[in-house]
């Protein structure tokens, strides 16, 4: 079996030797981590960070999860949220006039956070993405595909500038800015939106799928493939650009590793406090949870629930990322567990995160028995 590296509690066993089956599979390397009770029951890693197979997975080893980075811009609304200064049913233009634009009065920060704003694509280009006020610009211009509100689609890249845009105009720092400050800082997780060049040696590139190249592109494949979509298309060889990384891109440019990622999300699984720092109020964790949208989500083509940020999915809630990074948080048994790699999957044949999970879920039956 692949060697795997870090420290477990032994009812816990089944999560590094299902990481060790994947590796083994020909995944090139990644990493789990398991929360409860905000403490580390896992913290394992192992492979490599290249295709190549050259270079050792370390424990400070970091690397683009790609959505799951709204979960932690979502964060950073919630907690201006639980302090007075961000209402979810105030109109986004009361702090950014320029929204109102072309039929965008009515759209609530609310309808931001749960992908029901009806800007769901990035029509400019690639470069713009690195831009910030250039990205926002364009997003203030742009026309709704649908009555804010009424539907959900998919913000793959754009709910990262619409809520990033709105925090910056109440705190005057981008989020990147504000997550550092606020919560990744005094929580001591390695994790950061905007990646400075000092990280570069610890990034592990991403890996296309078996019989892919850079030229690999995102897609929604639930999306109507007859409906014709202005939406550029990202390439993985994007992702794995500098630009990418030094850009602030609040939906899908976040770096991290398993244990950065189940720290931060473990405010929500023990209501706002974790290791003695408290982000956020048990009111504003549960804030999280409050149902937005219920439905069938135009973009991906598949029924979904979403609260204020995340994806909810029972009593749990979280978000996976281009890839295969999961983040999944469940309240009710103080737990977050978060899987990052750089070996990428075709989607519909991914099932990495999942099973994870429910690894997780088996060794927390032994801790709580």
């Amino acid at each position: 079996m692949a060697d795997i590296q870090g420290s477990y509690d032994e009812l816990f066993a089944a999560v590094p030797d299902l990481l060790s089956g994947l590796l083994d599979a020909g995944d090139a390397g990644g990493a789990v981590a398991v929360f409860v009770d905000g403490q580390a029951v896992v913290d394992v890693w192992g492979g490599f960070t290249d295709g190549g197979r050259a270079r050792p997975w370390e424990r400070d080893t970091i690397v683009n999860v790609y959505s799951v980075t709204k979960t932690m811009t979502a964060l950073s609304a919630l907690v201006l949220i639980d302090r007075g200064e961000l209402d979810p049913d105030a109109p986004v233009a009361r702090h950014w006039p320029e929204f109102a634009a072309a039929g965008k009065e009515n759209v609530l920060v609310r309808h931001l956070l749960s992908h029901t704003a009806g800007l769901p694509d990035w029509e400019g280009p690639v470069e713009e993405l690195y831009d910030w006020a250039s990205a926002t610009a364009r997003l203030a211009g742009q026309a709704p595909q649908w009555e804010p509100g009424t539907a959900a689609g998919y913000h793959s890249l754009t709910q990262g500038f619409l809520v990033g845009e709105v925090v910056r105009r109440i705190t005057g720092r981008s989020v990147g800015e504000f997550f550092a400050a606020e919560v990744a800082g005094p929580l001591g997780a390695d994790f950061h939106i905007g990646l400075g060049a000092e990280h570069d040696r610890r990034v592990a590139l991403t890996v296309p799928p078996p019989g892919r190249d850079e030229d690999y592109t995102a897609g929604s494949p639930g999306r109507d493939a007859t409906a014709p979509s202005a939406a550029t298309a990202l390439r993985l060889r994007d992702g794995n650009s500098i630009a990418w990384r030094r850009a602030q891109i609040p939906a899908a440019s976040g770096f991290g590793n398993a244990r950065s990622v189940a720290l931060v999300q473990s405010l929500l699984a023990c209501g706002g406090t974790v290791g003695g720092v408290r982000v956020l109020s048990p009111e504003g964790c549960e804030r999280a949870r409050r149902v937005q949208f219920e439905g069938t989500d135009r973009v991906l083509g598949m029924p979904c629930r979403y609260g204020l940020g995340y994806g909810l999915f029972g009593d749990a809630l979280g978000w996976g990322g281009w890839g295969g990074a999961l983040v999944w948080v469940d309240p009710g048994e103080r737990l977050a567990m978060a899987y990052v790699t750089n070996q990428m999957r075709e989607p519909a044949a991914d099932n990495r995160g999942i099973e994870l999970v429910m690894a997780a879920q088996d060794g927390l039956k032994g801790l709580r028995a």
